[in-house]
């Protein structure tokens, strides 16, 4: 439980684990583990790589990539995924889940999100693998939105569950499945009563930002994201439920980084870098919603409950302490060449500032 000192300026939580995380590969490892090891204690890895995490080998060989980039001083554990594609051997994935490799296997559709080209093209095509993995107890983590181009952008993820996800649920009933990084009041109502073993991880930025902030002053890329943020009473729904205090509802901070070549181009890619002060966010919010006593729950018990894991036993500390984020994270890429990542909230104050303790 949060313990609130005789002042409320301070709190002490358990340490939180990131249930939904992007940390890209090679050099920019770099430059992201760290940002998320500062603060959370395990994160899931998402495995939308060029080429993606698709063999058991492939997942060891990234896992140890991300750890040769973990400070010394900091324990962080990648729980690895695995890529879902229409001919993906169902023994890769019992096969990986048994020897602690595999934590979980992510569906993207195909085209739906960053490097999602080799994704799921049909969910039918894929029961095989969905029986072993209800069989096994492994836990389906979903891109939840269609890729019909005859759909409205902002209408994807609530066909997504109508079309797709309520039917694959009623034929696999003792899967274990979460609808990540929700964004409809919809997506808040069919994971609040659908019945099934659901649950949903929420985003910082889709509590903070709604669809307006993409177009402010001209178009803001670095508030672009997939699944896109919605109309301003679906991030009002989104507030709601995270904070609630519904176990159905946690953590997943969906930190997706792009450099900045790669946001401000022709075709800037969609995810927002939130990482380096994930927690400070959502503080911000559970703080404004007057719930910050509902914040502990969200972030450190809730994941763990679902996934059947230990709660984290080490404790981090919340101090009331304004502060500016930087604009931007500068480095040097593999040419040695100048790049940089703009965080989530960057130029922004925050009120909320997170160490370990």
């Amino acid at each position: 439980m949060i313990n609130l000192n005789s002042s409320p300026v301070q709190l002490s939580l358990r340490q939180p684990d990131d249930w939904h995380l992007h940390l890209r590969d090679d050099h920019l490892l770099k430059v992201t583990v760290p940002h998320s090891a500062r603060i959370f204690r395990r994160a899931v890895i998402m495995p939308n790589l060029s080429p993606p995490i698709t063999s058991i080998e492939a997942a060891r060989n990234y896992r140890q990539r991300i750890l040769n980039q973990v400070p010394t001083q900091l324990s962080f554990t990648p729980l690895m995924t695995a890529y879902l594609t229409d001919s993906l051997p169902p023994e890769v994935l019992e096969q990986g889940y048994s020897d602690g490799v595999f934590f979980a296997a992510k569906l993207y559709p195909a085209n739906a999100t960053t490097n999602s080209s080799l994704g799921v093209s049909d969910i039918s095509l894929i029961d095989s693998l969905l029986e072993t993995m209800e069989k096994i107890n492994m836990p389906l983590l979903v891109h939840g939105e269609v890729t019909d181009p005859g759909v409205d952008v902002f209408d994807r993820e609530a066909v997504f569950i109508e079309r797709y996800l309520q039917p694959m649920l009623k034929r696999f009933s003792n899967l274990r499945v979460v609808l990540e990084h929700i964004t409809t009041k919809n997506a808040v109502e069919f994971v609040e009563t659908s019945g099934f073993n659901l649950a949903a991880t929420i985003t910082p930025h889709h509590l903070h930002i709604n669809r307006n902030a993409m177009f402010l002053g001209g178009f803001r890329s670095d508030f672009y994201c997939l699944p896109i943020a919605k109309r301003e009473d679906h991030r009002l729904a989104l507030r709601d439920a995270a904070t609630s205090g519904k176990p159905c509802f946690f953590l997943g901070t969906d930190s997706a980084p792009h450099v900045r070549s790669q946001k401000e181009n022709a075709c800037g890619c969609a995810g927002i870098f939130n990482a380096p002060f994930a927690l400070e966010s959502y503080a911000e919010v559970f703080d404004e919603e007057g719930k910050i006593d509902r914040l502990e729950a969200f972030a450190s018990e809730y994941g763990p409950l679902f996934y059947g894991l230990p709660p984290n036993t080490n404790t981090i500390k919340l101090r009331r302490n304004e502060h500016v984020i930087p604009r931007n994270y500068s480095f040097k890429d593999h040419d040695l060449k100048p790049e940089s990542f703009v965080p989530f909230h960057a130029g922004e104050t925050l009120k909320w500032f997170a160490e370990a303790e």
